[in-house]
């Protein structure tokens, strides 16, 4: 029998139809039930109500146990936008006390993707946040007349003092790109911006929770999903014990009111910060609650730059301060011997070239060099080293060598404070003098950094750095803020020493050097009489009035305290730097001030220095 092949082609063509619709359906249905995140949501929403727990955020004390920073309750307002009817648009209004005008806003960014990955009509998004208890309270009594708004409970951060604001740091709502680097955020959350609370964000945040309650048809709450099963309670952050000590804090800012400056204070065997003042500075707690945004921009156009945190973000001449690392290559490397003297006829001159000094006995070897600043003694010692040739080849060699020696006490880099935003200050090195002279140059070209100026710049932070590395004779740690984390350990690198390219022997010279400033130099005013100061001056050259600085430990043997000191157009060294520097001492160690020493530090705190800077 002969077959229908045209039959046969028609079967094969409706078959394959059959089967091609077929699949289509399955798909889409898979599509729907499985794959399509939109009616998940929407069929769990019609289910399930999930609201998030936020954990406690981590509280955090001072070194003494002073609390510095708690929570206290806060309220946020969500909505969900399907479940929003016949919504009296001028009662929530006046319920929240915002304008009609600003909820239209708020729901035209909640429905942005752009601004609002994250959106979804079944989801919670947040509209108002940190409202007192006051605030939700009126909310309260008349949520039932507004389907879809909900409260959502959570804390803010307080401040027991007006003080620290660059270090403790603040909270704010998520960005996008915060969102995008960790998905453990979503809008409305909050993360650390600034200070510890950015660095140990982690830490402190802790881990959400979840509570699932069950709806009815109505979208009416009966009670938790099989009685709270599947819910999860929220981990508190960990709480974390900073080295900061408040009451010498406090005392610092006190000093610098009016000026433009820092003060940075180490315990030199830890690498502990126990104070880390940057002036002008705010109270914290302008950066916390709803006023937040409006404070902060308020500040970011103010031309004292207050949010600045200069202590390690503002890179200065050290001025002398420097001198003393200039000692120690130089004692190292046999460029000087401590009995080497070199005249200074009231400052360095040579072939034409004079850079100027204040008049003191002359020569003076190494000891005595220190105690008066001598700039002569330090400038021929850096001539001297560059042009060895026989010892290193070439200006190049020897001016690279100089660099090592800078970058190993902790210079030219960020010293890895655990505070965000830390600057690296600048060490030249023989590339950055080939370029700008061409390879042409000598020791007489870049004199001016013998004595902290020139190329040369570094953060207060540093400069108290140097201090504690010539407290502990060759070695410093890590500077950290962070002094314990409940439950964990603090990293490795704050508890690992350090060691520079100078011996313990050549720091001993600095050391007597320093002491001497002290007794009968540049630092008489920071002798105290039961404790063995020593310490540093810097009168760093500034287009303007010079900065005055100042850099020093104690006691002299076994130190307690490094400390470095820095005010903007402050003049002499011994103006500002050296007498507020004695003040921190003898705060840290003797807890209070002498009826005298108090009366220097009123006296100081009224002095204002005039910067020719304007509100705007």
């Amino acid at each position: 029998m002969e077959r229908n092949y045209n039959l046969e082609k028609r079967k094969t063509v409706i078959g394959g139809a059959v089967v091609v619709v077929v699949a289509i359906f399955l798909i889409r249905l898979l599509s729907l039930q499985i794959m399509s995140e939109d009616y998940k949501k929407n069929a769990d929403s019609n289910a399930f109500l999930k609201k998030i727990q936020y954990p406690s955020r981590g509280v955090i004390y001072d070194r003494n146990e002073k609390l510095l920073v708690y929570n206290q309750p806060a309220y946020d307002i969500t909505v969900i936008m399907k479940e929003i009817t016949a919504l009296d648009t001028t009662d929530l209004c006046q319920t929240l006390g915002i304008t009609p005008e600003f909820l239209r806003n708020r729901f035209k960014e909640l429905k942005d993707r752009r601004l609002n990955p994250g959106y979804s009509p079944y989801t919670n998004q947040v509209l108002l946040t940190q409202l007192s208890a006051e605030e939700c309270g009126v909310f309260q009594e008349k949520l039932f007349k507004f389907p879809g708004f909900y409260i959502q409970r959570r804390t803010i951060r307080k401040y027991a003092y007006p003080v620290g604001a660059h270090i403790l740091g603040d909270i704010a709502e998520v960005s996008k790109s915060d969102m995008e680097k960790d998905d453990y955020y979503i809008p409305g959350d909050f993360i650390g911006k600034l200070g510890v609370e950015r660095s140990y964000e982690k830490q402190l945040r802790g881990e959400k929770g979840v509570e699932i309650l069950l709806r009815d048809a109505r979208g009416r709450i009966q009670g938790n999903y099989m009685d709270g099963k599947f819910d999860k309670a929220p981990v508190a952050g960990k709480n974390l014990k900073l080295s900061l000590d408040i009451e010498l804090q406090a005392l610092g800012e006190r000093l610098l009111e009016g000026k433009i400056g820092s003060i940075v204070a180490i315990e030199p065997s830890t690498g502990e910060v126990l104070c880390l003042v940057s002036s002008p500075s705010y109270n914290p707690q302008l950066m916390s609650g709803r006023n937040r945004g409006k404070n902060h921009m308020k500040m970011a156009k103010d031309p004292w730059k207050p949010l600045l945190n200069r202590a390690i973000m503002g890179t200065y001449p050290p001025g002398s301060t420097f001198k003393t690392a200039q000692a120690l290559t130089f004692l190292q490397e046999g460029i000087i011997a401590p009995s080497t003297t070199y005249p200074c006829n009231k400052g360095f001159n040579f072939r034409g070239l004079h850079v100027g000094c204040h008049a003191h006995p002359s020569p003076l070897p190494l000891i005595p060099a220190i105690a008066t600043s001598c700039n002569g003694y330090f400038c021929w010692g850096l001539y001297h080293m560059i042009g060895a040739k026989k010892q290193y080849g070439s200006v190049q060699k020897a001016m690279n060598t100089w660099r090592d020696y800078m970058v190993s006490m902790g210079f030219g880099y960020t010293l890895g404070i655990d505070l965000p935003g830390e600057k690296r200050g600048f060490i030249p090195n023989a590339s950055v003098y080939d370029k700008a002279y061409r390879g042409s140059w000598n020791g007489l070209t870049i004199i001016s950094i013998a004595i902290g100026q020139g190329e040369v710049t570094l953060t207060p932070l540093q400069i108290a750095n140097l201090g504690a590395t010539i407290a502990n004779r060759g070695y410093f740690i890590t500077p950290h803020v962070v002094k314990e984390i409940e439950g964990e350990s603090i990293d490795s690198i704050y508890r690992e020493k350090r060691y520079t390219k100078a011996d313990r022997s050549h720091y001993e010279e600095v050391v007597q050097g320093m002491r001497a400033a002290v007794t009968g130099g540049t630092c008489r005013m920071a002798n105290l009489p039961d404790i063995e100061v020593c310490g540093k001056t810097g009168t760093a050259q500034n287009r303007g009035k010079d900065h005055s600085a100042f850099m020093g430990f104690a006691p002299m043997d076994n130190p307690k305290i490094a400390v470095a000191v820095y005010v903007e157009n402050g003049g002499f060294g011994a103006v500002y730097g050296v007498p507020i520097g004695r003040l921190m001492i003898e705060k840290y160690l003797k807890r209070e001030l002498s009826p005298q020493d108090e009366l220097l530090a009123t006296d100081i705190q009224n002095r204002r220095i005039e910067y020719g800077i304007h509100e705007r």
